[in-house]
């Protein structure tokens, strides 16, 4: 028998090339490593291609659409006559062409190796590529995830996300399944665009993970908007119909609408790709590490959407980044997912970092926690823009800041301040004493932070 050619050796490889795995890339490439990437898609992943990046595209053409509708009460006369689909999705496309070639000309040029193709784990130091086997001395886990359809078949009328954004038309009427940040988000669209929309939730709440008080608001705005959701109860069947489709909850109730969109949250990508094979422990097909995210088998690593907590682009590039760092012997400090910031760029907006106050009493106990909430009624730029909405900081007593909460348009600017007050653990104090521009929404911020120092200026 001929003896099988050497492997190609890399220092490290990285197998997914999306926002975890390109991280991990071009930040061990800084540290002088070689470094080798699989990809069997397009470099970018999910967030590039069907996730954020587009799904936002589609937001801003919901917020002029909007602007146009309301526009004659600022005394500007424009109307609203519709949405051309077909340039929209060439807006759309033309800014995800434009940052993929960016991306491709930036691993090209740092000397990321590009491998092309499905990756599979076949030893704790290789990985084969359509017969072909590369070698490493440290390889990243980045499969990403894909959209969850809960048994459900996809067709025309039963669609995903990853669908809807390819849609040749705006839908008459639509059901979200899942009143999460997707379902949220495309259902302020539609609804924007002029489409019936009615969410299905099965949880108690829209945007269950978000802070009581957050949740309030933004189903008080949904209501005022027209969109139309149903919570508390989950569903068990949907059927296409002649006209549509047809969706049935546990209590008997019925809904239907021209198309349904599975947004019921996503899963990860790790099924038959050897992981399980080579001893890599998996639970409902996330990948299991420790806190610096090791497989605990060789020199193996998970980052992004595989690994189990929240599934966001910006947790992706730090866990990339972090494993690169931990390769490189520099030990990162960890970052738990509490203190990763969030924003649903649904309309209104939503901006969220550190506990929420339910999960801060748990946490730190009901009488060791204060509150504020500062009402945007109060903001004079989110008045010029008129816009609803509040910020919420969450305090420890005699303490730091451990949570910052807003809801209203364009308050997803905010959240930069937002997470360097919890993860800096900033006290009240602190921020109250900071000059916060006005007349701008970040002087909301400094509001709250005044409020809950005891000393409020405007309220």
């Amino acid at each position: 028998m001929a003896d099988q050619p050497q492997a190609q050796e890399f220092d490290v490889l990285v197998l997914g090339g999306g926002s975890a795995g390109y991280a991990a890339a071009l930040r061990s490439v800084q540290h002088g490593l070689s470094v080798g990437l699989v990809e069997k898609s397009k470099l970018g992943g999910t967030c590039l291609h069907t996730g954020c990046i587009p799904t936002k595209a589609y937001l801003h053409a919901a917020e002029l659409a909007d602007e146009a509708r309301e526009s004659e009460k600022y005394g500007v006369k424009t109307s609203f006559e519709g949405i051309d689909m077909a340039a929209l999705r060439n807006y759309k496309d033309g800014i995800v062409a434009g940052k993929h070639k960016g991306l491709t000309g930036l691993l090209k040029m740092r000397k990321v190796t590009v491998v092309e193709g499905e990756g599979t784990l076949v030893s704790p130091t290789e990985v084969d590529v359509g017969g072909t086997r590369y070698a490493a001395r440290h390889i990243v886990l980045a499969t990403g995830s894909t959209a969850k359809t809960m048994g459900l078949p996809l067709s025309e009328k039963i669609i995903t996300s990853t669908e809807a954004l390819e849609l040749d038309r705006v839908p008459q009427s639509a059901i979200v399944l899942g009143g999460g940040v997707i379902g949220s988000e495309f259902a302020s669209a539609w609804a924007s665009y002029g489409t019936d929309v009615t969410i299905i939730e099965g949880l108690p709440s829209l945007v269950p993970n978000e802070d009581p008080a957050i949740i309030k608001q933004l189903e008080r705005s949904f209501k005022k908007r027209g969109i139309s959701f149903n919570t508390g109860t989950f569903f068990t069947d949907v059927s296409e119909t002649a006209d549509g489709v047809k969706v049935t909850l546990e209590d008997g109730k019925t809904f239907e609408a021209e198309i349904c969109l599975v947004a019921v949250g996503r899963g990860p990508v790790t099924e038959g790709l050897g992981f399980e094979e080579q001893g890599i422990t998996l639970d409902r097909g996330f990948v299991i590490t420790d806190e610096r995210l090791h497989t605990g088998v060789g020199s193996i690593y998970a980052v992004g959407d595989i690994v189990p907590g929240l599934q966001l682009a910006h947790r992706g590039y730090q866990q990339g980044i972090f494993v690169a760092e931990e390769i490189a012997g520099n030990s990162p400090m960890v970052v738990e997912d509490i203190n990763i910031p969030k924003v649903t760029f649904s309309q209104p907006e939503i901006m969220s970092v550190g506990y929420t106050q339910p999960k801060a009493e748990e946490e730190f106990g009901t009488d060791q926690i204060e509150v504020t909430e500062y009402n945007l009624a109060g903001n004079g730029k989110s008045s010029i823009l008129g816009t609803a909405g509040l910020i919420k900081m969450v305090g420890v007593k005699g303490g730091p800041i451990v949570g910052v909460h807003g809801i209203g348009s364009r308050i997803g600017e905010q959240i930069g301040e937002a997470q360097l007050i919890v993860n800096w653990e900033a006290y009240p104090e602190d921020v109250a004493t900071l000059v916060h521009a006005h007349p701008t929404q970040n002087e909301a911020m400094g509001e709250a932070a005044m409020a809950l120092f005891g000393h409020p200026l405007h309220g």
